[in-house]
């Protein structure tokens, strides 16, 4: 090369497939490697036989997640095998928080693999891949840069066309550190990005279709992000829905996941002012027993989690609510299990996710001598299960004759069917023309079932709820 000359990267084009495990924050990165990789010639397929590159982008919070990481490793690394015997070459990388964890130890298992990151290392996937090519690559360190400074523009097919609701992490990390979980280790402290970098991620989005934006978070309601235009300081996530509210052809909020030492008192009033931030909330509590919520660290009561629950049906008397339940956490007798029923009966959850505590390594719960037995475990499961899905059929239910708006996305199985949303999250279908997608409409429900609802167009005006009431999600008051 003469002096002077830029060096200049071929582009070949190329062919990524992500598999995406756990939650929705791992579902957000998923679609921002795609992004990171897009300028060195990777487009998305939905096949890994057609990949050039595999990543599979892990979770760790369950039992055995990294066996799970190693049985689908195993797959595919035949498939490696089969384009090697052709005179090709695959990649296999493996991040997210089994990555994480495993680190070094996973390339020791699996010598095959030819990269393992953690979370925060996937903005420098273009540059791992260049050095994976003469072997193995780990990268589990904490960068001292921001990930979020260094990742290109969203690219306008990851919130076009069905992508009428999309993710946004705003937050990452927990320093909570809840004996049972793995996230404080994995994610690393608690990080609130720019105020100014949401609002143009979800201008952004809006602009390629997006119309419901979820922010995102290990412990989202502890956002306080730097405001470093038009102010000074660091801003509520309450300020922060107001602000992003104002943005013109966003219709809905929403976000997920909540601690409730973090639920404040102006994130409380926002549901009750904010007609586009939904009438859902999740927000796990583990347990009922206050010594076992002690023993978590959850940092508050049940007493504590009953309070916020009377204070946000206050101010929004139609707000539904979810939450996570852990089953047979150690030293559990059957008298705390019974508080857990209790409260779970007396919340009166729309939706809820229920899992027996699996001991995570380098967890404090996992050192706990007193574990319980694992028939004990699947019996108690089994007896708050039965709670908490009759009461998610009731919600539902009791929502057959209601008029609510649905934000319609994509077409569904059958002809003229299209599938939407509810202020509450559940799918909808119903006849309606395929160019709805993207608008909102008034459904009067017909049927429930289990995990979703049908309906038909709201054809009659003298139906109508009044527009406020519409705007809440329900004619009135909270669903029976």
């Amino acid at each position: 090369m003469r002096y002077g000359a830029q060096r200049r990267e071929i582009v070949v084009a190329k062919k990524l497939y992500v598999k995406t495990y756990g939650c929705q924050m791992n579902v957000y990165d998923s679609a921002r490697m795609a992004d990171v990789l897009a300028p060195h010639g990777y487009s998305s397929t939905d096949s890994p036989e057609e990949a050039d590159l595999v990543i599979l982008n892990t979770c760790n919070i369950r039992e055995k997640a990294a066996e799970k990481v190693y049985s689908e490793l195993g797959r595919l690394n035949l498939l490696k095998q089969e384009r090697y015997a052709e005179g090709r070459r695959m990649y296999l990388a493996v991040g997210g928080c089994v990555g994480q964890a495993e680190g070094a130890e996973l390339l020791r298992r699996a010598p095959f693999v030819d990269l393992v990151m953690g979370p925060q290392s996937y903005h420098r996937l273009p540059d791992l891949l260049r050095r994976a090519e003469s072997g193995g690559v780990v990268d589990t360190e904490f960068p001292s840069e921001n990930k979020f400074d260094h990742l290109p523009e969203e690219s306008g097919g990851r919130a076009a066309g069905s992508r009428v609701s999309a993710f946004l992490t705003i937050q990452e990390g927990c320093d909570r550190f809840c004996t049972f979980c793995v996230v404080p280790y994995t994610r690393g402290a608690e990080f609130s990005r720019p105020v100014q970098d949401v609002e143009n991620e979800a201008r952004r989005l809006v602009a390629c279709g997006a119309r419901d934006i979820t922010l995102l978070g290990q412990n989202v309601n502890a956002y306080h992000g730097i405001n470093s235009a038009g102010g000074s300081g660091e801003v509520s996530l309450a300020a922060l829905l107001r602000r992003l509210a104002d943005i013109e052809g966003l219709q809905r909020l929403r976000y997920t996941t909540s601690h409730p030492r973090d639920l404040s008192a102006d994130l409380i009033t926002a549901h009750g002012e904010l007609p586009a931030l939904m009438p859902f909330l999740h927000l796990p509590v583990q347990s009922g027993s206050n010594r076992i919520l002690k023993a978590m660290n959850r940092q508050h009561t049940a007493e504590d989690y009953r309070s916020l629950i009377e204070k946000l049906r206050q101010a929004r008397p139609d707000i539904a609510l979810s939450s996570d339940f852990i089953v047979g956490f150690p030293g559990e007798t059957e008298a705390e299990f019974k508080d857990t029923l209790e409260l779970a009966r007396d919340i009166d959850y729309a939706q809820a996710f229920f899992f027996k505590y699996s001991p995570r390594p380098g967890t404090p719960a996992a050192d706990n001598d007193a574990q319980v037995p694992e028939d004990v475990k699947s019996a108690r499961l089994a007896a708050l299960q039965t709670i908490l899905t009759r009461s998610q059929a009731a919600f539902n239910a009791s929502l057959v004759g209601r008029t609510l708006p649905v934000l319609f996305e994509r077409p569904g199985r059958h002809a003229n069917q299209m599938l939407g949303r509810t202020p509450y999250s559940q799918w909808v279908h119903a006849d309606m023309p395929a160019d709805i997608g993207g608008q909102c409409a008034d459904i009067v429900i017909t049927e429930a079932h289990t995990n979703s609802l049908a309906g038909r167009l709201l054809t009659d005006s003298s139906q109508q709820a009044p527009t406020v009431a519409r705007n809440m999600g329900l004619e009135e008051g909270r669903p029976a």
